[in-house]
């Protein structure tokens, strides 16, 4: 029986069955937009929660993490396990877990009960064209520019990777290096 998924249009799911996997923009951003994330152990957890993704059939493209939220371009295989909020709830988990292996505290807030590096949810974007992804790729790159932290997107820190991007040209997308 295949699970139904609140407020999306039954259309959505039969266009996705005879197209390629579907590419998305993420963003998630740190509660209260603190500035924690641009840090080597969030890197390398990231890195690492990346590469194990293949093994659910989720494929991740180029990605920066600023300082204060992550980007990150995302491939759903046709037959993945997860849903895209499972595996970015997960991703958060992960990177948590590093953020207070560096000695990073918890937000709280007086008054709310909310206790996390996390501000609730993501935002995505469904890309629907190769020409949509340069130019939210290049959106991305330029986000440690436009932030001021760097001259140049090369230059930030935390440079964008694609690790797994001729396994998302094997499912039929297309990423394109520019």
């Amino acid at each position: 029986m295949q699970r139904k998924i609140k407020h999306t249009p039954p259309r959505l799911e039969l266009i996705f069955a005879r197209y390629d996997p579907p590419v998305y923009l993420v963003t998630f951003n740190a509660h209260r937009r603190r500035k924690i994330l641009a840090i080597l152990s969030v890197q390398i957890a990231f890195q690492t929660y990346a590469r194990s993704a293949a093994d659910f059939q989720i494929w991740i493209g180029r990605y920066v993490i600023m300082p204060d939220h992550v980007h990150l371009f995302v491939c759903l295989g046709r037959d993945c396990p997860r849903s895209l909020r499972e595996w970015i709830k997960g991703l958060k988990k992960y990177l948590g877990t590093a953020l207070r292996s560096a000695g990073t505290g918890i937000t709280s807030s007086t008054g709310q009960q909310l206790r996390s590096f996390w501000q609730p949810g993501f935002h995505d974007h469904l890309l629907r064209s190769d020409e949509s992804y340069a130019e939210k790729w290049n959106y991305v790159r330029d986000n440690p520019v436009r932030a001021g932290l760097v001259v140049h997107p090369d230059d930030w820190r935390t440079p964008a990777k694609s690790f797994l991007s001729t396994v998302c040209e094997e499912i039929g997308v297309r990423w394109r290096q520019r």
